[in-house]
């Protein structure tokens, strides 16, 4: 770190900046100090700034860090024993199957967000077209993630960001002015719980689209080594930890996961609304620990209760 000088109107301000590369570009954080501070006041000041822009460096650790983590042999072994005991196969799948799960994760994944549409509701609305006395807004979205799921099926990608941006555009194209556009310039994005409580910081704009693109490489490079349940937990919760839309990153990131478990040969998985509460701890775990268990171990709940559900 190095106290910058800038002469403004014979005005001499200070400001404490660190510097660092990533891929070709410079990113600098930078604190405001003050101006014509005597010596004591400025050092006063430096010491101040040095622990801010630490936890801004701890945050952008916590975000690129993750996707540099390498499993053992057994670990991976293991992973691929829990896929051997998902209790259904996506071959056995049938179209009423997928019917009934399209319903229940449009449900679950929209009322995680504040949907106010009932179970019954959604069922209705996308068996016959029915629709109940709420937001416009909660239907329009009902329909786009029902649209989402059909879209991952027939596709052959498994994550790009121009397809990334098209599943955002599918689910929130008749609800939101800014779908399957990522956010701009100056558009930054924090998460709080009921309480107010800051639970997550999305990536610093300037950073969205490098990290989004280092989320893809590593992809690309690991997809064949690591088993589906892996692939896709380590996908899904990098990019909810990037939030590169301004609203509807847990939407995209829950579709988005079912893509890639579809493309190695799993099942779908729906997260429920009564298990929200696990699966943000879930993403706390991994975005603070880099520890994926939780979120393998919810992962394998939530089989065992579509597998119920469908059963019925």
């Amino acid at each position: 770190m190095y106290i910058e000088r800038r002469k403004i109107k014979g005005k001499v301000k200070y400001y404490l900046a660190y510097s660092y590369r990533e891929g070709s570009k410079v990113h600098k954080f930078r604190k405001y100090l003050g101006q014509d501070l005597i010596k004591e006041k400025l050092k006063e000041r430096k010491q101040i700034a040095e622990k801010l822009i630490l936890e801004e460096i701890h945050k952008y650790n916590i975000i690129k860090d993750p996707l540099k983590f390498e499993l053992s042999k057994d670990e991976i072994k293991s992973v691929k024993k829990l896929e051997s005991e998902i209790p259904m196969k996506i071959s056995h799948l049938s179209e009423k199957d997928w019917k009934v799960f399209s319903e229940i994760f449009t449900y679950n994944t929209n009322a995680i967000e504040g949907s106010q549409l009932n179970q019954k509701e959604v069922n209705d609305l996308l068996e016959k077209d029915e629709w109940p006395n709420k937001s416009k807004e909660d239907i329009a979205e009902a329909y786009g993630v029902n649209e989402a799921i059909m879209f991952i099926r027939g596709t052959k990608e498994h994550i790009s960001i121009n397809l990334i941006k098209k599943l955002h555009k599918i689910i929130f194209k008749n609800s939101k002015p800014f779908a399957g556009k990522l956010r701009k310039k100056r558009e930054e994005v924090v998460v709080m719980d009921s309480r107010g409580n800051v639970v997550h910081e999305g990536a610093p704009q300037s950073r969205m689209n490098h990290l989004l693109r280092e989320l893809i490489n590593w992809y690309e490079l690991n997809k064949k080594k690591y088993p589906g349940l892996i692939l896709g937990a380590v996908v899904h919760n990098q990019f909810e930890n990037i939030h590169p839309f301004r609203d509807g990153n847990g939407r995209v990131g829950r579709v988005l996961l079912n893509n890639i478990l579809l493309k190695h040969g799993l099942p779908p998985i729906n997260i429920d609304l009564k298990k929200s509460a696990e699966y943000y701890a879930t993403l706390r775990s991994y975005e603070l620990d880099k520890d994926l268990k939780p979120t393998i171990n919810l992962y394998m709940k939530e089989y065992l209760n579509l597998k119920k559900k469908l059963s019925k």
